[in-house]
């Protein structure tokens, strides 16, 4: 990661930003989603979530293989977007000349973050697609250093930081009950958005997955774990700036957590060595909270709805009001490969 000679101020950090991404900033909200639609064979009126999982990906007891990684992510990606090739999945999500985001969750510290062999395969992908401007991104420098990922504020390229580097916008983005400052990294830097989270029980909302991860995307998420965060994280994820930028979902389910979540706790940890990807992030979450749900009924624990933790806020955020995906198992194709 490149760091430039004497760090520049925020006004000249954005300002090149904006630069690197001129080309495609005038993009169509319309053609930028168009870019993320997968190929007409596909079954029309589906949310696809494809589940991709190598019980042979681990290195050692927490490590994990790169190259398996990689080839993991491939599967997943050409079985979402129904492509022979590995590189083309990701020309149908971005397009050279934008600067896109990858949306990393490191709440929970290396145990049950989003990890860096993930992260480091989708950037040689997305570099392979023709991609010269990457920001890894999440809440805060801390959590991202304690995940091990390496900060890099400044200079080009591949760049690492939290949202303290260039603040929150002035005037809120509101939606349904929601109101809140939005990051300057998603509003003002980044084209295109990857979400990133990780497969993980959540102690208030049940499941934090897809949804839940855009409350590292804004100043005030401490406002809304009421009532099981319902409506809030589909009010929050339905936010104008959010919604427009956030193309393409992976949920790393590497290591994955079925209950004392958020935080990390091993002794609820399982190898379920797998990812998850999908366009829409309602049927992620569905298909993610079914996932966690079994888990817990196999270890002989209570299900999330007799806990009052039960996550229906994943069915609000499919209502006519948000329109953010489907959790109509009728309507989710659901492809293990």
């Amino acid at each position: 990661m490149l760091k430039q000679p004497s760090p520049p101020t925020r006004r000249s950090f954005l300002k090149q930003t904006f630069m690197l991404g001129s080309t495609f900033a005038t993009l169509k909200t319309s053609d930028a989603r168009a870019l993320a639609l997968p190929s007409a064979s596909l079954e029309a009126g589906l949310s696809h979530v494809v589940i991709a999982r190598d019980a042979k990906i681990r290195s050692a007891e927490t490590g994990f293989d790169s190259a398996l990684v990689a080839r993991l992510l491939d599967r997943a990606m050409q079985a979402a977007f129904d492509c022979d090739s590995p590189l083309e999945p990701w020309k149908r999500v971005v397009r050279p000349g934008e600067v896109v985001g990858l949306k990393v969750n490191c709440l929970g510290g290396r145990g049950n973050a989003t990890r860096p062999e993930l992260v480091e395969a989708i950037t040689e992908r997305l570099r392979q697609a023709g991609i010269t401007e990457i920001v890894i991104w999440d809440r805060q420098n801390s959590d991202l250093e304690r995940a091990h990922f390496k900060l890099a504020e400044h200079g080009s390229g591949l760049r690492c930081f939290g949202n303290e580097a260039l603040g929150f916008e002035d005037d809120l983005s509101t939606f349904g009950k929601a109101g809140s400052l939005v990051c300057r990294t998603l509003t003002q830097v980044c084209d295109a958005v990857i979400n990133l989270p990780v497969l993980k029980d959540h102690g208030i909302a049940g499941v934090t997955l897809a949804l839940k991860s855009m409350f590292g995307a804004i100043h005030n998420p401490n406002k809304y774990h009421t009532d099981a965060c319902n409506p809030y994280v589909a009010d929050v994820f339905a936010m104008a700036p959010i919604r427009q930028k956030v193309r393409l979902h992976i949920c790393d389910g590497l290591n994955a957590q079925y209950e004392g979540g958020p935080s990390f706790m091993p002794q609820w940890m399982w190898p379920y060595s797998g990812l998850l990807v999908s366009r829409d992030p309602v049927a992620l979450d569905y298909v993610g909270w079914k996932i966690i749900e079994k888990k817990r009924a196999e270890v002989g624990m209570k299900p999330f709805h007799e806990l009052k933790r039960e996550p229906l806020y994943i069915a609000t955020a499919a209502d006519a009001e948000h329109r953010l995906g489907t959790c109509d198992p009728r309507r989710i194709k659901q492809v293990e490969v």
